[in-house]
């Protein structure tokens, strides 16, 4: 029994050494672990923060705009001399920028008594600001075309390659202003480029944008019985006399010409001139007058 007591008496103090390294060990991994959250935060928020700077560069507020606009949504309701602190600023260059902010109407600069603070907008009020710039450049877009018309002294040819640009003067011809678009279209080669998926996509932003199309199209370039003459879709439809093969789409529209190719070629082409549109748009109407409705129609 005295044996067992002498060895316990000797081991006991091995054994609280042995706990207190365990112990300092365990709070030196937490320390670490502390250190790694803490780490792993700060490059979150400094990419958060990164993604924000650069996405609200493209509205327009970057560099010293950013940075006031950042501290007023921070800090809430303060002092411009906060604001000028938290931003790097100097007080006269925050008054300056915290002005710029308020024009835009993000912030608000608000008389306090004797003091003048700065109150955030909610950021919502960020998209109320492009929507209502986007409304009034819709308003504004007949008047801005038609002095860029105006202005052009020459023909502009442009040419799209690949799918892309096919799309691409695809959409264009929804910019129709004059109130008609009129079309000359290879049913074959519309089904192969752009293909029926995107077709069946333009003709509902042209119904919804309310474009009425005058087609013309060849029999002998017909596939299937799709894209009829219609009211509901706005669509009107002839067809080329006997021995007129339109083997290549075309659209007419204000000043334009836009051409789409087949497949094979893989190209779109838009030609702006008054004067080749005016031509093209008389041709066609002449062919149109020659032309045939469908049986039925």
């Amino acid at each position: 029994m005295a044996a067992t007591t002498a060895v316990a008496a000797q081991s006991t103090p091995q054994s609280m050494v042995q706990s207190n390294i365990d112990k300092k060990y365990r709070q030196v991994n937490f320390l670490f672990y502390l250190f790694f959250i803490v780490l792993i935060d700060n490059i979150v928020q400094n990419g958060e923060h990164m993604d924000l700077e650069a996405s609200l560069d493209q509205i327009g507020i970057r560099g010293k705009l950013y940075h006031a606009y950042m501290a007023a949504l921070e800090l809430g309701e303060t002092s411009v001399n906060q604001i000028a602190a938290r931003a790097g600023l100097g007080r006269t260059t925050a008054y300056s920028v915290l002005e710029r902010l308020q024009e835009a109407g993000v912030i608000n600069l608000v008389e306090r008594g004797d003091k003048r603070v700065v109150v955030a907008e909610d950021p919502q009020v960020l998209l109320q600001r492009i929507e209502t710039r986007r409304r009034t450049l819709i308003d504004l877009m007949p008047q801005l075309r038609s002095l860029y018309n105006q202005s052009r002294a020459k023909p502009e040819i442009r040419f799209y390659e690949g799918p892309e640009g096919v799309l691409t003067v695809l959409w264009d011809t929804l910019t129709v202003r004059s109130g008609v678009l009129r079309g000359i279209l290879s049913m074959a080669e519309l089904l192969e480029s752009p293909g029926p998926d995107k077709m069946r996509e333009y003709i509902a932003r042209r119904i919804e944008a309310r474009i009425p199309l005058k087609v013309l199209r060849s029999p002998a370039r017909e596939t299937n019985s799709i894209w009829p003459g219609s009211a509901d879709e706005i669509r009107e439809l002839r067809y080329a006399p006997p021995g007129i093969t339109l083997g290549m789409t075309v659209y007419l529209y204000d000043d334009k010409v836009a051409i789409i190719s087949s497949k094979r070629e893989d190209y779109g082409l838009i030609i702006q001139s008054h004067d080749f549109a005016t031509l093209l748009t008389g041709l066609f109407d002449g062919l149109w007058m020659i032309s045939s409705e469908p049986p039925g129609g």
